[in-house]
């Protein structure tokens, strides 16, 4: 059946407005797709060829539940105000299948977040499911103060997966809590208490690890004291371009002038997410690991979203800069949902904690840690990085062959299937595409694509789909980008 996508352009002023007005008849898939354009009480109909789904076996369950309006109302009443939603009508999701997620209608949507990049090996995964099922009727819960399999065997694969000596794990719940026990052991062991870490980064929502995000959306007006954070190696928006070596001398000058030469530690993401896909410029950190060292500090690799073969080229992202950290954090991928995350560092650094009792009552509970390792099994099992090598750099031609196309793309950039599409008003001055973006957002929804956004000024597109998405589902996604950006 068609479906009418109706965008309304102000022509006083240059700011195009959030008006975005759809009518979808459609339940699984969109076709014989029209934009029709308003401007100046006309309108033009511009055909733009048909927009489907890939073909998918599976068929959603009647859902029985509360509706949308009255899902969101029952969240503005009892849950925190802090809380924010995609979409200016969001989403009601009630399931989800591998690759995609279907609303309260039944529709079928491409999920190109992942949850947050979160979901890694896809959603309801039968092989985790049947995982996390089978503890779940055994023992849910007893802690480490009793002996269980479950956690030694997930520990021992997950060190398998690890370079160097790299081979002590601990695990905790989230990124943030992975982040603030790295920012812990980095002081116990150096003995310092200065941390440096990227402007531009998230490590976290916790009172720790907020003083090492830096980005001021992300961050209260609490104590944040001893971060430093130096000049973000940005290739696109960046002082010196894909000069990593010349960024690292900010490190360097922070540690001479900004501490008294002594520091903890340095964290930071590979590819940050947040911030919007920003891979580090080459050579960064061989160049600060060594000038973090001579200052008696730890590196530490905040791996939440690039971990376990997102980015295709390697399993952990640090490895496209040629290093091994002293201390690798993890979350995200590693449950595929499973509130799970996880520390691993040398048996040096770690004996620092032995020096107190240090313990986390969920951390390596049984279920997640079913669940964790046969997330590590299906990673293998389906090679998921080599997929996310192919379908990544097929994703990756196609959108930059787009961004020839249109004006607005200012910048392509990523790895696998961790990806930032930054979107500019003048190519020249970079300007962000605020406005633009908000739009395409709900256009790219309508037209049955879940993505995400990122950057200081929320105009990357941020793709980072489950790491089953395939082919299909990366021309269907550059498809209905061409078609929406199209309207503008």
């Amino acid at each position: 059946m068609p479906c009418y996508f109706m965008l309304t352009i102000k022509t006083s002023g240059d700011k195009l407005s959030n008006s975005l007005r759809s009518k979808v008849r459609s339940s699984a898939s969109l076709s014989s797709c029209r934009f029709i354009s308003q401007q100046s009480g006309t309108s033009a109909v511009k055909d733009v060829g048909e927009l489907e789904l890939p073909p998918f076996d599976y068929v959603p369950r009647i859902y029985k539940g509360p509706s949308a309006d009255e899902v969101l109302q029952k969240r503005k009443k009892f849950l925190g105000p802090s809380l924010f939603y995609y979409y200016q009508k969001p989403l009601n999701i009630v399931e989800g299948k591998m690759q995609y997620l279907f609303d309260e209608n039944g529709r079928r949507y491409l999920d190109a977040f992942a949850g947050i990049v979160t979901v890694s090996c896809g959603h309801c995964h039968p092989d985790i499911v049947q995982a996390i099922r089978t503890q779940n009727e055994l023992l849910q819960h007893a802690t480490t103060i009793y002996l269980h399999h479950a956690i030694g065997d997930f520990a021992e694969a997950l060190a398998s997966k690890m370079p160097g000596n790299l081979k002590v794990v601990y695990f905790v719940n989230s990124g943030s809590e992975a982040n603030e026990l790295a920012t812990l052991m980095a002081r116990l062991y150096s003995g310092n208490h200065d941390m440096i870490s990227l402007r531009n980064a998230y490590h976290g929502g916790s009172a720790g690890t907020m003083g090492l995000t830096a980005l001021s959306s992300w961050k209260y007006n609490i104590s944040q004291g001893g971060v430093h954070h130096v000049l973000n190696p940005n290739t696109y928006r960046g002082v010196f371009g894909s000069d990593g070596e010349q960024y690292a001398k900010d490190v360097k000058d922070h540690i001479d002038f900004g501490s008294s030469g002594r520091v903890a530690g340095f964290i930071a993401e590979t590819i940050q997410g947040v911030g919007g896909a920003v891979e580090l410029a080459p050579g960064y950190l061989p160049a600060v690991y060594k000038y973090i060292r001579n200052a008696g500090g730890v590196c530490i690799a905040d791996e939440v979203q690039t971990g376990f073969g997102r980015t295709g080229s390697h399993y952990w992202g640090f490895e496209t800069q040629g290093v091994i950290p002293d201390i690798v954090t993890m979350a995200k991928g590693i449950g595929n949902g499973l509130p799970l995350g996880a520390v691993v560092t040398t048996p040096e650094i770690a004996s620092v904690l032995a020096e107190r009792i240090q313990f986390n009552t969920f951390g390596g509970n049984p279920v997640c840690s079913a669940g964790g390792l046969a997330v590590l099994k299906v990673l293998d099992k389906e090679k998921r990085q080599e997929h996310c090598a192919a379908v990544g750099s097929y994703l990756l031609d196609r959108l930059r062959a787009l961004q020839e196309k249109h004006e607005v793309i200012g910048d392509v950039r990523g790895r696998g299937l961790m990806i930032g599409v930054e979107l500019v008003t003048d190519r020249k001055l970079k300007t962000p595409a605020k406005a633009e973006t908000s739009i395409l957002f709900e256009k790219l929804k309508d037209l049955g694509v879940l993505i995400g956004k990122g950057g200081y000024e929320s105009n990357v597109f941020r793709v980072k789909p489950p790491m089953c998405f395939t082919k299909e589902d990366a021309d269907f996604l550059v498809d209905a980008m061409d078609y929406a950006m199209s309207g503008l």
